[in-house]
């Protein structure tokens, strides 16, 4: 069904979809590549700002020669009416003879109703090609638009010995520079980033997207913090602007139990801070609750960077859908030592969370392990190829 040319136009696609990443949300990142006579004349990607699709920004470019082309799209057409028309009736009225898909849309409003448009009105469709690839761009998307609930990324800086600390103060960092800027990477893709309140009185951390390329939605930054520990003067409210100097303030979300100290929270709204307060019981807030409303904001993918009782809270849940796993050639050994993943621990191999690699590559000196637990609701999991 595809040749060499359409798997170089269709990367080419791609490509220009990874563009979108920290741009598109709470859209899909789409890619779009028209080629007539083996020829490239049209590109797009999204941006959501921009409103205009993919599609719609390759078919303005391409201008009369998108008649009888082919049109490499990374996702679905869309088929609805939203802040734009349907991307489908663009690409028939362009005259467009074939269009190939990476992947079908997920969202249920269009979910298969692109490609039937496309194909009553004679275009040829050809699905299924670099999908796994393009449904990576898209994970996030395809989480939140099916089950409401953002995508759960959990990332750890980790030693060979799965240590992300030493138990002393001196020393904190364990990844390269390398494995740090991969990290950044996370951030860019993310909507929102979450830390537990130990994480914010041991390390006072920013938690700002700090890259060079541009982001189109401030980094959310939420902190797990039951009794209102967070003080108001860390750095969390230094008023720094995030995404690439752009002036877009990052905004701080607590959520705490329902009986958090009232004069507590009055001083973190006056810092700048929203709360939210969900159920809880002994110290552990309920984190269904917690997803549940950034869902309700519109945040497709949630960083989850520990520290390591909030690591072990997810996936004693299983709520994490896929684990990076940052890991630097050291040891650091010692009882005191702090582990990845904290919490009561599992008592038999048999009952501890299963994973599959879905890749492995370094960075710098150190190695990631980008890990899918069983449980995962992404749609690109290596559980989905049984």
């Amino acid at each position: 069904m595809f040749d060499a040319d359409d798997r170089r136009f269709m990367r080419q696609a791609l490509r220009l979809a990874e563009k979108g990443l920290g741009l598109a949300s709470p859209n899909p990142s789409v890619g779009c590549v028209v080629v007539k006579d083996g020829a490239v004349v049209g590109r797009g990607w999204h941006e959501y700002a921009r409103k205009d699709h993919a599609e719609v920004v390759a078919l303005a470019k391409a201008g009369g020669a998108a008649r009888g082309a082919t049109a490499y799209v990374t996702l679905e057409p869309c088929s609805h009416q939203g802040r734009t028309g349907p991307c489908a009736d663009r690409l028939v009225q362009a005259g467009v003879r074939r269009v190939v898909a990476a992947v079908g849309d997920p969202n249920p409003k269009v979910a298969g109703r692109g490609f039937e448009k496309l194909r009553r009105a004679g275009v040829i469709v050809d699905v299924g090609l670099d999908a796994d690839a393009a449904g990576k761009v898209v994970e996030g998307f395809a989480c939140h638009v099916t089950t409401g609930l953002p995508l759960v990324v959990a990332k750890a800086g980790m030693s060979l010995d799965g240590k992300i600390g030493t138990g002393f103060p001196e020393g904190k960092a364990i990844s390269s520079p390398a494995g740090r800027e991969f990290g950044q990477l996370l951030r860019l893709g993310a909507d929102a980033i979450l830390v537990g309140v130990e994480t914010v009185l041991a390390d006072d951390p920013a938690l700002t997207w700090r890259g060079r390329l541009p982001k189109g939605r401030p980094l959310l930054r939420v902190v797990l913090d039951s009794a209102l520990r967070t003080p108001p003067a860390a750095r969390l409210f230094a008023r720094r602007a995030d995404g690439g100097g752009d002036g877009i303030e990052a905004p701080v979300l607590l959520f705490c139990a329902a009986g958090a100290p009232a004069e507590r929270q009055a001083a973190l709204e006056a810092a700048g801070a929203e709360v939210v307060a969900v159920s809880g019981r002994g110290g552990e807030l309920k984190l269904p609750e917690v997803l549940k409303e950034l869902g309700r904001r519109n945040v497709l993918s949630v960083l989850v960077e520990g520290g390591s009782r909030i690591h072990g809270s997810f996936l004693a849940r299983n709520l994490v859908d896929v684990f990076y796993f940052i890991v630097s050639p050291i040891v650091l050994g010692g009882a005191g030592a702090v582990p990845v993943v904290g919490g009561r621990g599992y008592e038999a191999t048999a009952t501890a969370p299963r994973f599959r690699m879905r890749g492995r590559w370094q960075v710098g000196d150190d190695m990631v392990l980008e890990a899918y637990p069983a449980t995962s609701r992404s749609i690109v999991s290596p559980w989905l190829d049984e």
